[in-house]
């Protein structure tokens, strides 16, 4: 229990950067939807679609690779040494190529008409990437708080960024029509100041990381790198089947012949399934540190059961939060003609629910070093996400995109559990889990088929708001023993 106490409350702290950071950026939506058209905030998502991709290439899976090999005594020395030297070069180099190549890459990516995008969007893949390291190194040492100050200052940034330029300039500019701001006061410019104002920010975080940064020597370890490498490339391999199974989605709605505004369309409501991917994103930042280091524990394998347990339970409380709601979550949209899009959030809150607990099931393969069972399990999941929109996105458009994703994290789940079952059994209550999971679909068909019946807002929100507390207290009630083990919160459980 000890153990599930640390991960909460890393998870809480790590949850705290995410969650604000997620939130402040998701108020952004709103005021972006308002400040682009359709078509722009089409080509946003298209450009953030590629940097999902180049983020993994750039790390190609060192920082997974970083916390495995930080359990082997032989290597602590040399293990953050040898893991910066190797992101550092291979990020220069990296740079030098990628931006002779942003003209190609632009077309690739269906913005060819502004080549800056790219280049803008490479130098933020580079800068995080250098931040990656030494955010591991907060992760591993247990300075969570240090690691949600940095996230939330660099995010608070990026927000003052972005209203002084695409909402001071205009007013400087008007009243000064001849000034320095009247020439930045240009609609064309919109995307390009996002982009940027992304860039100071990451260049921000770097910054503020410089003391962990700066604690690396040049001492390269040839024999470490060479195992880390061995096994750090098939989580390259994972990383890169995820963000296929995540991005490829909206490449492939533009390079099919979709609308801007369809896409903008699609990639603004994804963004509504945003609770459960910040809640898993901040689970993942605490777990894989911890599921590491408990890897050599005698009960290592109950424990993991237990974290899967209450992960479910938070995931489900979540998915009800917001698909019960969605009529006021809307309104994070400020551009009405996007609200069309709406029916893809339930899926989409299903399918990344179904990643989260792939998450959570992929301890097996990377405690016992089968990372490649990963890769094979992604790859699996990457084509079935490219074949499925491949065929269906001529006729459904961005719904088949997310029914793609919804059947991709699918199949990822079971396959992973089957899998892992055979290799490292691991004692998950998976007949519970599957019914909490049954009952909260089923709680939103039948909101959704009574508020069609009785179609008053007051009438929703009071039978969502019921239905969400009723789950609640059912679940309390079925696990009351694992609530009354819980530090604080099981003090109010009788």
């Amino acid at each position: 229990m000890a153990g599930i106490k640390q991960l909460a409350g890393q998870t809480l702290w790590y949850g705290v950067s995410s969650i604000v950071a997620r939130l402040l950026n998701y108020i952004l939506t709103p005021y972006l939807t308002l400040k682009l058209s359709g078509g722009s905030y089409g080509d946003m998502t298209l450009v953030y679609a590629l940097m999902s991709f180049l983020n993994i290439v750039y790390t190609y899976g060192l920082e997974t690779g970083f916390f495995r090999f930080s359990q082997r005594e032989e290597f602590k020395n040399d293990l953050y040494n040898t893991t910066s030297v190797s992101i550092i070069t291979s990020t220069v180099l990296l740079t030098i190529v990628l931006l002779l190549c942003a003209s190609p890459l632009a077309v690739i990516t269906n913005v060819a008409d502004h080549p800056q995008y790219i280049t803008l969007a490479i130098l933020i893949v580079a800068f995080d990437s250098l931040s990656a390291i030494p955010f591991a190194k907060l992760r591993q040492d247990g300075r969570p708080i240090k690691y949600a100050f940095v996230k939330i200052s660099g995010v608070i940034l990026y927000i003052a960024l972005l209203y002084f330029f695409l909402s001071v300039t205009p007013r400087l500019a008007a009243a000064d029509p001849n000034s320095f701001f009247a020439v930045l006061n240009n609609k064309n410019f919109g995307i390009t100041f996002v982009i940027l104002a992304n860039v100071i920010q990451s260049a921000f975080v770097l910054l503020l990381l410089w003391k962990e940064f700066k604690d690396f020597k040049w001492k390269f370890n040839y024999r470490l790198w060479r195992e880390l490498i061995v096994y750090s490339l098939p989580m390259l391999i994972v990383g890169f089947g995820g963000m296929i199974n995540e991005t490829m989605d909206r490449l492939m709605l533009g390079w099919m012949g979709v609308s801007k505004l369809e896409i903008g369309t699609y990639g603004a409501c994804y963004k509504l399934s945003i609770l459960i991917t910040v809640f898993i994103q901040a689970f993942r930042l605490g777990a894989e540190p911890f599921f590491f280091k408990h890897s050599t524990g005698e009960n290592a394998q109950k424990t993991y059961a237990r974290v899967m347990k209450f992960f479910v339970i938070v995931i489900s409380v979540m998915f009800l939060f917001v698909a019960l709601y969605l009529d006021i979550w809307k309104y994070f949209i400020q551009n009405p003609e996007l609200w069309k899009g709406l029916k893809v959030v339930p899926i989409l809150l299903l399918a990344n629910m179904f990643l989260g607990i792939y998450y959570n099931l992929a301890v097996w393969y990377k405690v016992t070093n089968n990372t490649m069972s990963g890769a094979w399990i992604t790859i699996g999941g990457a084509l079935l996400t490219i074949i499925v929109n491949y065929i269906f996105i001529p006729r459904y458009s961005y719904v088949a995109s997310a029914w793609a994703t919804f059947f991709c994290y699918g199949s990822m789940m079971v396959a992973c559990f089957v899998w892992g079952q055979k290799k490292y059994p691991v004692p998950y209550a998976w007949k519970k889990l599957l019914a909490y999971m049954a009952i909260v679909v089923m709680l939103f068909f039948l909101h959704k088929w009574l508020t069609y019946v009785w179609g008053n807002t007051i009438f929703s929100i009071g039978l969502a708001t019921a239905m969400l507390l009723g789950f609640i207290l059912f679940v309390i009630n079925v696990e009351k023993r694992e609530f009354q083990k819980l530090p604080v919160i099981g003090r109010f459980i009788k």
